[in-house]
């Protein structure tokens, strides 16, 4: 098996990459890059779920932050962190994969010319991520730096966009782990321990300086980012209830309201639904409101200003965007966007569902932030 160095300067031709010394061919700076942005992107799929919006939304930070220093380190790094050192090109990858179909893979020194197609679409993938989720959390949980500055609708179609983006890097990530385990396996030699020391058989004249100092300060920038975002001042700020505007209150609706259950805010509901519920006051769940004509009339008209049409809150337009028109349901559990938040809370069966209180701390002015979901956990011997 004859393997060469076309990246250069090579050996001689016929040198088995076995045969070749190890040196440094992976600087400090693009390793630590390499697995943060791994470590990152895992971090990310694990806290798709409300609950962990802050951990997921600084991790989108710290992925901005990634990209924008491999971009600067890819014009002025180390000799195989440069990104002219990996221009990808159809028909260099179509010849690198027609080499590992033969058995007989090229050698290269930096990153081969199929791997650099992984390595920009992952880049690109990253960066678009990151401005969708922006878009998203802005405008569709009214979050983060670009809030309120995008309607609901565009923040919806902007977290389809986010969520697609996040499956095709993971289709990306599965062939760029595809591919180096075959290289390893075909140029017999650990291309995963490569990036993780920094050494690779290539000739002696393809070595690069370790540049650890450029590693250290991007360490500490990451380092610092997430001090300032955890600090308890900040963060305990962004966890208050009040993450989302108050709603528009009503002192009589609350007091009619929560005298048996808490005070539901209007916006939780189509306003059909609350003129079926309050034109059926003599039976509410089985019970009498007791309302006379003049309170059912003003408590009508709050609801009906209130409603869920209002989109006074991220909730209340997705409520409103997903019952259908001909449906009117009179349980806010009942309604499809309900159904499809809890989906995946299993911890649901620690409290009744009617409980909004015991996950989410802003339960009595209708907001429902994500910032203030502390999901409640289960009791022994207590059912829902």
């Amino acid at each position: 098996m004859k393997c060469f160095d076309p990246s250069g300067p090579p050996g001689p031709e016929g040198v088995f990459p076995e045969r070749l010394p190890r040196v440094r061919v992976w600087d400090a700076p693009t390793r630590l890059f390499h697995w943060t942005l791994a470590a990152a992107f895992a971090g990310e799929w694990l806290t798709r779920d409300a609950r962990y919006i802050d951990l997921h939304e600084f991790l989108g930070y710290a992925i901005a932050l990634l990209v924008a220093f491999r971009l600067f380190w890819g014009v002025a790094g180390t000799r195989w962190a440069r990104f002219a050192s990996f221009r990808p090109t159809v028909a260099g990858a179509a010849r690198h994969l027609a080499s590992l179909a033969r058995r007989t893979p090229e050698h290269h020194a930096g990153h081969n010319p199929a791997g650099s197609w992984a390595i920009h679409a992952l880049l690109v993938l990253a960066a678009l991520q990151v401005a969708t989720g922006l878009v998203t959390l802005g405008a569709e949980e009214r979050l983060g730096p670009l809030s309120g500055r995008f309607s609901y609708a565009l923040g919806d179609s902007a977290h389809a966009v986010h969520e697609a983006l996040a499956w095709a890097m993971l289709g990306v990530v599965a062939l760029h782990v595809a591919g180096v385990i075959a290289g390893s396996i075909l140029e017999r030699q650990n291309l995963v321990a490569s990036m993780l020391t920094g050494l690779k058989r290539a000739s002696a004249a393809s070595a690069v300086e370790a540049k650890r100092g450029v590693a250290f300060a991007l360490a500490a920038v990451l380092g610092m980012a997430a001090l300032a975002y955890f600090r308890g001042d900040a963060f305990d700020a962004r966890a208050q209830p009040r993450a989302v505007p108050l709603l528009v209150q009503d002192a009589e609706w609350a007091s009619q309201c929560g005298d048996c259950h808490m005070a539901y805010h209007p916006s939780l509901l189509p306003a059909r639904s609350w003129a079926a519920l309050l034109a059926r006051g003599a039976d509410h769940f089985g019970e009498d409101l007791s309302l006379d004509d003049a309170t059912r009339v003003r408590l009508a008209m709050f609801a009906a200003r209130n409603a869920a049409e209002a989109h006074a809150s991220p909730a209340a337009w997705k409520i409103a965007t997903t019952t259908p028109p001909a449906n009117a349901p009179e349980r806010i559990t009942d309604t499809p966007y309900w159904k499809q938040r809890h989906a995946r809370v299993a911890e649901i069966g620690a409290v009744h569902a009617s409980d909004c209180g015991a996950c989410h701390r802003d339960a009595d002015g209708g907001s429902f932030s994500p910032r203030a979901i502390r999901v409640a956990r289960a009791v022994p011997g207590k059912g829902s």
